[in-house]
């Protein structure tokens, strides 16, 4: 199940979400900072968790290119208060801290740098990341049963856009990016799980909602084109093909890719291996119906669109 922070307050652990508003809760109570550059020190040390980084990477978070004067001072003054914000709150723990180091070396100093040391159960996208390849490793293997609980847990984790409340530099705003895309990645993944369980029903939906706001995501168009004809409604998938034709064109100028164009041509011909998977699928058997879909990369679209 999803960790929270209340599933850690019995052993008096501390936890770090970045999938959704930043925040920091130490035996269920809220440690979260609220001056915002300690807390945009403290998320780009937590997205790099147990890695050091140099100090030179923390003042472009900053300050970009018009560091202060007494830059590397006030670098220090920032870290000195969020390490006494990190140490009050798990000097009132009774537990271990997340890492298991003592309290001081939560955020440990190095030559040129600081490091966050964190178990990754203590960090929402750490977590996030484990899970979303364990279901990607599942789902490839053909365990489809478990790659769809695995990735739904996964999802699970996010509460909104990655660090939705920090105003984030240049470095934050890739980070923030990249966990969205490997948030898209698996839900995307989650969603082609369900449809070889033969979930097409229940999926329609949330597919309609995520067409609705990424209308140029081909991966999804393709999954409700195929969710719609394996419920018996082609009409609506072929529409929904010119609807995304007519977008790409009209927005990007481009075409759409050739499996899209495959799936369409598949559905006009009534193709079998369109149908819906058989009883070993539903059963989680390693085999599966293969279908031409994109091979990219509902909680997770609620979060984005929030």
């Amino acid at each position: 199940m999803p960790l929270t922070p209340n599933s850690q307050e019995k052993d008096g652990h501390v936890q770090i979400n970045l999938l959704g508003p930043l925040s920091v809760s130490i035996d269920g109570n809220n440690a979260t900072p609220t001056a915002p550059k300690t807390r945009r020190v403290l998320a780009l040390l937590a997205v790099h968790a147990n890695r050091v980084v140099p100090n030179q990477l923390l003042i472009e978070e900053l300050w970009e290119d018009q560091p202060p004067p007494s830059v590397t001072t006030t670098l220090q003054t920032y870290v000195y208060q969020l390490r006494k914000h990190l140490q009050g709150g798990f000097a009132s723990s009774a537990g271990p801290t997340p890492s298991g180091c003592a309290p001081k070396e939560v955020l440990r100093t190095y030559a040129g740098g600081y490091m966050l040391c964190l178990r990754p159960e203590t960090l929402d996208s750490l977590r996030f990341e484990q899970l979303a390849q364990r279901g990607r490793t599942e789902l490839e293997r053909g365990d489809v049963e478990s790659a769809a609980r695995t990735l739904r847990e996964a999802l699970g984790l996010w509460h909104g856009p990655a660090l939705v409340d920090v105003n984030p530099g240049p470095l934050l705003q890739v980070e923030a990016l990249r966990l969205d895309e490997i948030g898209k990645s698996a839900l995307e993944l989650r969603i082609e799980a369900d449809l070889r369980l033969g979930r097409h029903h229940e999926l329609l939906g949330e597919l309609t909602g995520l067409t609705a706001r990424q209308p140029t995501h081909e991966g999804f168009q393709s999954k409700l084109m195929l969710a719609l004809h394996r419920a018996g409604r082609r009409s609506e998938a072929l529409d929904v093909y010119q609807r995304t034709r007519e977008t790409l064109v009209d927005e990007l100028g481009v075409d759409p890719c050739g499996e899209l164009q495959q799936l369409h041509r598949a559905i006009l011909a009534g193709d079998p291996a369109l149908n819906p998977p058989g009883p070993d699928a539903l059963t989680g058997s390693r085999r599966h119906t293969t279908v031409p879909l994109p091979a990219r990369e509902a909680r997770w679209a609620q979060a984005r669109s929030a």
